[in-house]
């Protein structure tokens, strides 16, 4: 299946990381409960000498659910094979990569709501029983036979929870929801990025990077990688306050890391509805922009910082959705 340009832009990301990423569990920082309660799997796991349970994540893109995954792989000495929801388009795409599973390896599938039915199903005797069920022939004449499959993790993600079925959802022993980070907490963040890229960031500039990352380690990381380049490029010894706004102009970002897009959403609810509910369906028709993009994207954080909120009759503007219009409006 075909990734859209978001989704494709998301993996790149996720790859080019590498270099950032947390290498355990005391390195990597906020969604504090979830990693202690990980923490207490593995250990608990290392004592029977056996896989940590399957796991589901569930959170917006960009929170840590492919690092804590590759963290758990590398602490229980396993391989990680990493697969999406979409990729996993016949049952053979499936068997392949089960058949291939050594003990304690960690199978991560990312947008595992993304599953079609038959691979779910399939997916059933491989977490519960660690048994890959191969159907031999067709019709009557049809016989099951049994595969064994070495005992391994399962790890999905999702950013919609409610998306995922009940008897899929039942088999994840470990379920964590991930929550947006605070600036605190994404300012430590780029602060040890900074110094494995080699960028020496006054204070002024950290706090203004942070309040900058949308909630997003992920996003930090894109914006800070952007300023490393205006350092190189600049030849500068170390980051202020201006340099830092001149990357976030030419990366169209605003207050609180808004970016063009949010605005126009703002500005739709606001200017042109006034302040009128608005579903979904019109909201992506008016925006010229796909629905699940706006959903997972763009809408949780408006949320989560009290720009917008979802209400029975549709979404709204919030009191301070309008008073940032206002404070923008003041401005041009």
């Amino acid at each position: 299946m075909e990734l859209d340009h978001h989704q494709q832009e998301q993996y790149q990301e996720q790859y080019q990381d590498q270099q950032l990423r947390p290498q355990n569990f005391s390195d990597f920082i906020g969604q504090q409960n979830t990693v202690e309660n990980l923490n207490l799997m593995l250990q608990s796991a290392q004592m029977e000498n056996r896989p940590i349970d399957h796991i589901l994540f569930a959170g917006p893109p960009g929170l840590g659910k492919t690092s804590l995954s590759m963290i758990v792989s590398s602490l229980q000495k396993g391989r990680v094979h990493l697969t999406t929801g979409p990729a996993l388009t016949k049952k053979s795409d499936l068997a392949s990569i089960v058949a291939s599973l050594g003990s304690c390896d960690v199978l991560f599938i990312d947008e595992i709501h993304r599953l079609n039915l038959p691979i779910e199903e399939m997916l059933y005797s491989v977490m519960e029983d660690f048994r890959l069920d191969i159907i031999l022939g067709q019709g009557t004449s049809a016989r099951v036979m049994p595969m064994p499959v070495a005992p391994f993790t399962l790890i999905g993600a999702t950013t919609k929870l409610g998306q995922i079925s009940t008897p899929l959802r039942e088999r994840f022993i470990g379920q964590y929801q991930f929550a947006f980070y605070t600036p605190f907490e994404l300012k430590i963040i780029i602060q040890k990025n900074a110094l494995k890229l080699k960028v020496n960031l006054s204070e002024e500039s950290l706090d203004l990077l942070a309040s900058c990352a949308r909630g997003t380690p992920r996003v930090a990381n894109r914006i800070l990688r952007r300023v490393r380049d205006f350092v190189v490029v600049n030849k500068l010894k170390e980051v202020h306050l201006p340099h830092v706004k001149e990357v976030l102009r030419l990366l169209e970002l605003g207050e609180q890391g808004l970016q063009r897009m949010d605005q126009k959403i703002l500005f739709y609810m606001g200017d042109v509805l006034q302040g009128r509910p608005v579903g979904l369906e019109a909201l992506a028709s008016y925006l010229s922009e796909d629905k699940q993009t706006i959903e997972d994207v763009y809408e949780p954080y408006l949320m989560q910082i009290g720009f917008i909120a979802r209400t029975p009759r549709g979404r709204v503007l919030t009191e301070e959705g309008k008073k940032y219009l206002r404070r923008i409006s003041l401005k041009s």
